[in-house]
């Protein structure tokens, strides 16, 4: 009787007293907001890197092919005071982002072509469906012979790389514009190239976007791909040179480092689209609401 008693009088506690409700439910509130926000994946990954420090601190895998996490960032922090890491990331983010933009740029072109002018589809259409399911690292050896092994053969193979994506995204958006929207705009004299600048590529930026992001993606993975194969500098010339050397935690560190500025890449593709697509996602909200 006496517990029943107790949970009664704080139950009359709780109804009588608002500031000792909302402290009562700080804890529930604060778990909720921590699983409903991305800290949880966040805490997700700090628990796979802890997993990672017990497990290799017990012996059970082999200390030279798996070492601990500790180790490896005290490893990934010497090379960055030393400037051995950043000095070959920088040559890497260089030939990333300028095979990048010039796929994007012929991207966004061609796709904008194919979906707004017949001619330019039925002339395109067949040789993009035949090179583009052919993988990428297929292309190196031809590309190698023809540029050498240089920046030009990764700046090349990383614009290739990142152009489908954008082209199929930018003609799929082209083609998904309302016909009455287009048709309202010629009722208004907008016509031709203002046509396409005015109401067809903003109509369409949200597809674009979308291949923008997945081709940020493979411009990384072939860009560490070239820099295997054929290089002398470059994060993935430093991987591939770490593990040959034996340096598994050197390796390790730099396996890290293309992680995070993967998802760092990502999220300020993401702010970035957000602020250029406002428009779009409050106009979708509205229509939701």
């Amino acid at each position: 009787m006496s517990e029943i008693s107790r949970q009664a009088d704080l139950a009359t506690d709780l109804a009588t007293d608002p500031a000792l409700a909302v402290a009562a439910r700080k804890p529930a509130s604060r778990f909720a907001l921590l699983w409903r926000s991305r800290w949880l994946g966040v805490a997700f990954i700090a628990g796979l890197l802890v997993l990672w420090e017990v497990v290799a601190a017990s012996g059970v895998m082999p200390a030279m092919s798996f070492p601990r996490m500790s180790a490896i960032l005290a490893t990934w922090w010497d090379l960055v005071i030393s400037g051995e890491l950043p000095g070959e990331f920088l040559p890497s983010l260089w030939r990333m982002f300028a095979g990048y933009a010039i796929g994007v740029v012929l991207g966004i072109v061609l796709g904008l072509l194919m979906g707004y002018v017949r001619f330019f589809y039925n002339l395109l259409e067949p040789i993009t469906e035949v090179l583009r399911p052919i993988p990428s690292p297929a292309y190196l050896p031809i590309v190698i012979l023809f540029l050498g092994i240089d920046d030009e053969m990764k700046i090349f193979m990383i614009a290739f790389a990142s152009l489908f994506p954008v082209l199929l995204n930018t003609y799929s958006g082209v083609r998904s514009v309302d016909p009455i929207q287009l048709q309202t705009a010629r009722t208004f004299g907008v016509e031709g190239p203002k046509l396409l600048w005015q109401v067809v590529l903003p109509a369409a930026s949200p597809y674009i976007f979308t291949g923008m992001r997945v081709s940020l993606a493979v411009a990384l993975i072939v860009m560490v791909i070239s820099e295997m194969v054929a290089a002398s500098s470059g994060i993935g010339y430093f991987i591939l040179s770490a593990q040959r050397g034996f340096k598994i935690r050197e390796m390790f560190a730099g396996v890290l480092t293309l992680a995070a500025l993967g998802y760092i890449l990502n999220r300020a593709f993401l702010a970035i689209e957000s602020r250029v697509l406002a428009w779009h996602y409050g106009y979708t909200q509205q229509q939701r609401n």
